[in-house]
């Protein structure tokens, strides 16, 4: 199976360029034949917590068909960040489009101190996809920080964690080591996508990255520069 992590900055209050960013990231993942692409942590709108409401998405919102066509014709998962408005809630999450047209959501289960003011914790929506013989599970972000979550996703059968991210230099160091661990002691390979750049005044760490399921850390990105990190495994 080939993967990989988009590494971007986001365009603030600009959901339009974001997603042009993100289809050129798509393409550049489908000339490499890749099976599966993720995009870091609210990758559509950036990093924004006050003005999440107004910059949400539905899961039927028009502006999402372009990434439904594009994991169809190109046959690849597509997982890209938003803040999600689901029965008058606002959400931290995923959108996961298939190969098939199907598309479902996963909401972030553990909330970063201050979150919780404009955003409620989700823990319906954890879906579990089988592809390539793979079974995935996914995080976002502070989830990656509580060991119970990447225990769950191992129990559930996981064999491939995907976490899209938006952590500083101050915090990537520790996201690290933890995640080896996790990858070593889950029997799970590990693939995280981060932001360049500042979103919500704060400098993106950048460093995306993949490790096996032996927790060997395989390959990761610089902190600087946009980029697609692509891993076979």
């Amino acid at each position: 199976m080939k993967i990989a992590a988009a590494q971007i900055q986001a365009f603030e209050q600009n959901t339009n360029a974001n997603i042009q960013n993100h289809l050129r990231m798509i393409e550049l993942a489908a000339l490499e034949k890749v099976d599966l692409i993720l995009f870091p942590e609210l990758s559509l709108t950036g990093y924004e917590r006050a003005l999440a409401s107004s910059l949400s998405f539905t899961l039927g919102d028009s502006r999402l068909c372009v990434f439904i066509e594009k994991a169809k014709h190109h046959q690849m998962y597509i997982v890209v960040g938003a803040p999600i408005s689901i029965n008058s809630e606002l959400f931290i999450g995923s959108f996961i489009f298939s190969p098939s047209g199907s598309s479902c959501i996963y909401t972030k289960q553990f909330l970063h101190d201050g979150e919780e003011q404009y955003f409620s914790p989700g823990n319906s929506l954890n879906p579990l996809i089988e592809w390539k013989d793979e079974k995935i599970s996914f995080a976002i972000c502070a989830d990656i920080s509580h060991a119970i979550h990447p225990e769950n996703a191992s129990k559930l059968g996981s064999n491939l964690y995907l976490a899209g991210i938006f952590y500083t230099p101050n915090g990537i160091d520790e996201a690290y080591k933890q995640l080896g661990l996790y990858a070593k002691n889950y029997s799970m390979n590990i693939l995280i996508a981060n932001y360049i750049g500042n979103s919500f005044n704060l400098p993106g760490a950048g460093k995306s990255a993949f490790w096996n399921a032996k927790g060997e850390l395989v390959s990761n990105l610089n902190s600087t520069e946009e980029n697609l990190l692509i891993v076979e495994f």
